[in-house]
């Protein structure tokens, strides 16, 4: 196989150095370093990150992309396929950081459909109980089981580990100021979230860490929902939960209607008097009647009969 050249460099270059980037951001630079659209060359585009796999695999890595679960926006980045969570994070966290951020991914996915705790629920998370339930030894005691390291990592620590792990985006704060995963966490652990039986979606199979749950309490299917979005906004398409057929309320969002009928173009011929720059051509027309030389005779010659 050929050598990867500049322009595929490039790519992974600004992949590594800035993160995660947003799908516009990356085909962007694809667009200038190729000179060639990602949308008109399509298939150029995926062949740039076939052979860019390709390369990246003797090393264990992957350029991959993901939906951020909580906007629905696509993000590419390069990612270790290594499943070590040390491995993961580097070692720019400590180990006590390392176990708190695997303590909150835990917490968040276990929250339903909600996709994120409160930063109270995060701050008092226990890194005692992180230990203990990873340790496969239970001859000795407490104590001695938890380093001091762990024990001693205060809140301000924890406040301070939150903040940095946002910073580099493997959590995020949502709307609302809870505390969520973030899109360096999604592109990453994809294998951890299918090893921990973490739910997956209906319709596209990914993890269902933010999601829509079906309205049958009775019924597992979670789907996220920007996956309803594009399956219920389909003309023909059954609002209904594809496991149990229950009825699933949705309503599509008016900007997104808004959205759908500015696109549908005019009948030919029918543009407005506004658009084309004139005048109501009937208004015109009455007014140039009603301003004739003729009738501005036969007015004059009305008004002098009747003098």
């Amino acid at each position: 196989m050929p050598a990867l050249s500049w322009r595929h460099h490039t790519l992974i270059q600004a992949l590594l150095s800035r993160g995660p980037l947003p799908e516009a951001d990356f085909k962007s630079i694809f667009h200038v370093v190729t000179e060639k659209s990602p949308a008109a060359h399509q298939q150029l585009f995926n062949e740039f990150l076939r052979k860019i796999n390709a390369e990246l695999a003797y090393v264990q890595f992957e350029l991959r992309a993901c939906k951020n679960q909580y906007d629905g926006s696509v993000y590419y980045g390069v990612v270790n396929n290594v499943s070590d969570d040390q491995s993961k994070l580097g070692t720019k966290y400590s180990v006590p950081q390392i176990a708190f951020y695997k303590a909150m991914i835990e917490a968040i996915v276990q929250d339903g459909a909600e996709g994120s705790i409160s930063k109270i629920q995060a701050i008092n998370i226990r890194l005692e109980n992180q230990v203990l339930n990873d340790s496969s030894s239970q001859s000795q005691t407490e104590s001695t089981q938890v380093p001091a390291a762990f024990r001693n990592f205060s809140m301000s620590q924890k406040e301070k580990t939150i903040e940095e792990l946002v910073g580099d985006s493997w959590l995020c704060l949502t709307s609302d100021g809870k505390v969520g995963l973030g899109v360096r966490s999604f592109l990453d652990l994809r294998s951890w979230f299918r090893s921990n039986e973490v739910p997956s979606c209906q319709f596209c199979n990914e993890a269902a860490v933010k999601v829509e749950s079906c309205p049958n309490s009775n019924c597992n299917v979670r789907i996220h929902k920007y996956c309803l979005t594009m399956k219920f906004s389909q003309r023909k398409a059954e609002k209904v939960c594809p496991g149990c057929r229950t009825d699933w309320p949705f309503i599509i969002a008016k900007v997104e209607k808004v959205e759908e009928e500015d696109q549908v173009p005019r009948k030919k011929g029918r543009r407005t008097y506004q658009e084309v720059g004139t005048d109501n051509p009937r208004t015109t027309a009455s007014q140039n009647t009603a301003n004739s030389p003729a009738r501005l005779t036969r007015r004059s010659s009305r008004l002098q009969s009747a003098s």
